[in-house]
C-alpha cells in the first residue's frame, strides 16, 4: 500500500477516534440508556463535547477532500516523495489540530488547519503537473 493510501487510512481512523471520544463523553454525561434512546430531550452537551462535535464536522469536511485527492492520485498512478510528504503533512497536522481543538487552545488551531491544507494542496499540484 502506498504512503498516500496509508495516510488516508490513518486519517479515517482519526475520525473514528474522535467520534468514539465524543460518544464516550456523551455516555458519561447522559448515561448509556439515554444515549441509546431517541435522544430527543437530552441536556445541552458539555463544552468539550461541543468542541468534539465541531471537530468531527471539520474533520469530515476535510477528509472528503483528502480522500478524493488521494484516490484520484492513486487511480492516476501519481505517487512520489512530494505526494507522500503532502499526505503525511495532512495527517500529522490533522492529529495536532484534533488535539488542540479538543483542548480548546486558541490561536494555534488555525495554524494546524492551514498546515493540513498545505499538505492537500501539495498533492493537488502534483496531480496537475502530471
Amino acid at each position: 500500500m502506498s504512503v498516500e493510501l496509508m495516510m488516508l487510512l490513518y486519517s479515517t481512523l482519526l475520525l473514528l477516534v474522535v467520534i468514539l471520544a465524543q460518544a464516550g463523553l456523551a455516555i458519561m454525561q447522559n448515561g448509556l440508556m439515554a444515549q441509546a434512546g431517541s435522544r430527543d430531550s437530552l441536556p445541552e452537551p458539555s463544552v468539550v463535547r461541543l468542541r468534539l462535535q465541531r471537530l468531527t464536522a471539520n474533520l469530515q469536511e476535510n477528509l472528503i477532500m483528502f480522500a478524493a485527492v488521494i484516490l484520484i492520485a492513486n487511480a492516476a498512478g501519481v505517487s512520489n516523495t512530494t505526494t507522500a510528504l503532502g499526505a503525511s503533512i495532512f495527517l500529522y497536522a490533522r492529529i495536532a489540530h484534533a488535539i488542540v481543538y479538543a483542548l480548546g487552545w486558541p490561536v494555534i488551531r488555525p495554524l494546524f488547519y492551514f498546515a493540513s491544507l498545505y499538505g492537500l494542496i501539495t498533492i493537488v499540484l502534483e496531480l496537475l503537473k502530471s
